[in-house]
């Protein structure tokens, strides 16, 4: 190479770097998604809440639901996630969270928190489904965890059940979807603090 075209290559190569310009392609930064806010009502009787405290665990989760993109299932086998959209943490997180939250609201136990704080109860956890589905239109979101109520003491299992919950959006945009992750969220909270609820009466009993 000459001198002369030498000097034009890293010429051209500056006014490339100056100008900005890039090979790579914008990508458009992703939406955050939170799960909508509610409130669980409260058990009514005094005799119902314990003194025991209630660490809640993240759940565990396969490979694409331990992420934060928000999985939908399209068509038939096909699964895929919503472009442009993202949950603000990992979708097990969030629903820890969600839990923990339903959970104090409820007054069930003298204290409701993450597994890092000390407790009697811990509640482990499956995360099976969190979704929304396209076998109808709009779409269905379909929630499903697997729980495990376990005694911190000697680790013993206390007593398992399984929540299945859904909630149809009211239309294919994705902040109607988000709506329904809630709702389907709220509807499991609510069976898993009744469940807890019934534990309790066993043991009382």
């Amino acid at each position: 190479m000459t001198l002369r075209s030498t000097a034009i290559a890293l010429v051209s190569a500056a006014l490339l770097l100056s100008s900005g310009c890039s090979i790579l392609p914008e990508s458009k930064p992703a939406t955050l998604y939170r799960l909508p806010s509610s409130d669980i009502q409260p058990v009514t009787s005094d005799s119902m809440t314990t003194r025991q405290r209630l660490a809640v665990a993240a759940p565990q989760a396969g490979h694409l639901l331990s992420s934060n993109r928000i999985l939908v299932y399209p068509e038939g086998n096909i699964v895929n996630v919503y472009e442009g959209a993202r949950w603000q943490e990992n979708a097990p997180a969030l629903l820890q969270s969600r839990l923990i939250t339903g959970l104090q609201q409820s007054r069930l136990f003298a204290s409701v928190g993450s597994d890092s704080l000390p407790s009697e109860l811990l509640l482990l956890s499956e995360l099976r489904h969190f979704q929304s589905d396209y076998a109808t239109r709009p779409p269905t979101v379909k929630v499903q965890l697997d729980v495990q109520l376990v005694s911190t003491q000697n680790r013993a299992s206390i007593a398992t059940q399984s929540f299945t919950t859904s909630a149809q959006s009211i239309s294919t945009n994705i902040p109607d979807v988000v709506d329904s992750f809630g709702a389907a969220s709220d509807e499991l909270t609510e069976q898993l603090v009744n469940w807890l609820a019934n534990q309790q009466e066993a043991t009382i009993d």
